[in-house]
């Protein structure tokens, strides 16, 4: 089978690598005619195809100049029949010797696939109906040297599609609707949350260094300073500065770096979006959350009920809203509120053959069977809140039973889609929690360090504050009915194929 498959890639190279001869001749005699294409600095477009077809009442018998890349051609003599396409889409060309001319005919019947061209001619309709352009004058404004893949029928191998992108988008046009729709949805974010007042803000990309938290950071060398210096992991502590410095709202959507493991949900470069009120907590995040997944679910999909994956999922308010507690005990039957100690949680844990960590409190248990139980149940959009204080180290603790801090994920098709809090901003419970943090990581190896401006930050004090953060790649993904992270990134991170 490998052999066969070495066999058909060799066969594929010697292909290209003719091709590549051929079309590199072609461009050799265009240069020697003085008719080189890359010298070729502008063309006035003066329409797009999806506009002429839309409007083609206005267009009808108007002159035109259009610009794209030929896709197809049928050629029946004096006469041709190409497809091209631009950025918005395919418009089919009428080219006859008669209008053109013979000296451009002829030049034009040597022209490839995959060519970039601009026309001039009439928009018409054909006599089977379709909506036409009747070339009057041609172009030659890019010589393609590669031929597109598989006899230009589409490119289908996954992992060649996400290392040419630039191929993909050509030959796959309906992969440029992800990565519009992932625009617009960026935007609807913006204006969603400056409509309510927030202020977008940029905080720095390379930390000075490496915190506490548990992801894992990129680590690079500033020559200038003589300091290794740290990719963010989050923006989380920067936008908190701010909000201690008088900003009540702020947010930034930027792209965070994790050096770690790479699944369908997970690429070590991806985009974030985290915003901080002053004066909420994270019941009024949550109303915030639901109405804009709402409102941008409804912009962009026209309903706010979608299809993913094949399974529907009913975005419409009110989604469901459950303590981490009430949702083990719905889906495993175990009540977190009937275990005696840690000892009781941990041997209720062994009796169910649920995973723990040797020393594992009543809080650790609990998540463990959120994990085990709850997780993979949570197809409609769902709200689980009150965390164990052992599992959220930024959240602030619940006035009324402290073991649980104010702290909710919200999880859309067994994925958890983002996390919020009713920030921290005791410096002496953060400090406390940070030191220990840090000595965890210190004993995996990192080079971890407590960010000691961020405590000085919090000693000139910080207002009750609600936070939120959640990945947009995770919601571009729901939105497009993508199934991997990588369909969503213009340029996933590939392991180089040598």
């Amino acid at each position: 089978m490998s052999e066969e498959l070495n066999t058909a890639e060799q066969a594929n190279e010697i292909d290209v690598s003719s091709e590549l001869a051929i079309r590199r001749a072609k461009l050799d005699a265009l240069k020697n005619d003085g008719k080189n294409p890359f010298e070729v600095t502008k063309y006035d477009v003066t329409a797009e195809a999806a506009t002429i077809k839309e409007k083609f009442e206005e267009y009808e018998n108007q002159t035109v100049r259009i610009a794209g890349r030929i896709m197809s051609r049928r050629d029946m003599g004096k006469a041709n029949f190409i497809d091209v396409a631009d950025s918005t889409g395919r418009i089919q060309t009428y080219i006859k010797i008669d209008d053109v001319g013979e000296e451009v005919f002829e030049g034009y019947k040597k022209w490839d696939i995959g060519d970039i061209i601009g026309i001039e001619g009439f928009v018409f309709r054909t006599r089977r109906g379709e909506i036409s352009i009747h070339a009057k004058k041609l172009e030659l404004l890019t010589k393609s040297l590669l031929p597109l893949p598989e006899k230009w029928h589409g490119l289908k191998d996954q992992d060649t599609r996400y290392r040419r992108r630039y191929v993909d988008l050509i030959v796959n046009p309906e992969v440029k609707d992800t990565f519009v729709k992932r625009s617009q949805i960026i935007r609807e974010l913006r204006a969603f949350l400056d409509e309510k007042g927030f202020l977008e803000v940029d905080t720095p990309v390379l930390h000075t260094l490496e915190i506490g938290a548990s992801a894992r950071p990129f680590v690079t060398h500033h020559n200038a300073l003589d300091i290794d210096m740290y990719l963010r992991i989050e923006t989380e502590l920067y936008l908190k500065r701010l909000i201690v410095g008088g900003f009540n709202k702020v947010y930034e959507v930027g792209r965070i770096f994790r050096n770690e493991g790479m699944d369908i949900k997970h690429n070590p470069e991806f985009t974030s979006i985290e915003l901080y009120q002053a004066y909420a907590d994270y019941h009024e995040i949550m109303d915030l959350v639901e109405e804009l997944y709402v409102h941008i679910t409804k912009k962009i999909c026209g309903s706010d009920v979608i299809t993913y994956q094949g399974t529907e999922i009913n975005m419409a308010s009110p989604w469901q809203r459950l303590t981490m507690a009430e949702s083990v005990k719905m889906y495993s039957g175990e009540d977190y509120y009937e275990w005696t100690s840690d000892e009781d949680a941990r041997a209720r844990a062994k009796a169910r053959g649920v995973e723990i960590e040797e020393g594992a409190t009543k809080g650790d248990v609990l998540a463990a069977f959120f994990d085990e139980y709850v997780e993979d149940k949570l197809i409609q959009p769902t709200f689980i809140y009150d965390y164990p204080v052992e599992i959220s180290p930024l959240a602030k603790r619940k006035p009324e039973d402290p073991v649980f801090t104010e702290r909710f994920e919200f999880f859309i098709y067994a994925r958890e889609m983002g996390n919020a809090f009713s920030e921290l901003n005791d410096p002496i419970d953060q400090r406390d929690r940070f030191e220990r943090q840090v000595a965890a990581k210190r004993a995996t190896g990192a080079n971890a360090e407590v960010d000691e401006d961020f405590l000085m930050a919090l000693e000139y004090g910080m207002p009750p504050t609600g936070g939120l953060g959640f990945g947009v790649d995770r919601l571009v993904m729901l939105l497009t009915d993508s199934y991997s992270i990588r369909d969503v990134l213009l340029f996933p991170t590939m392991k180089p194929l040598d």
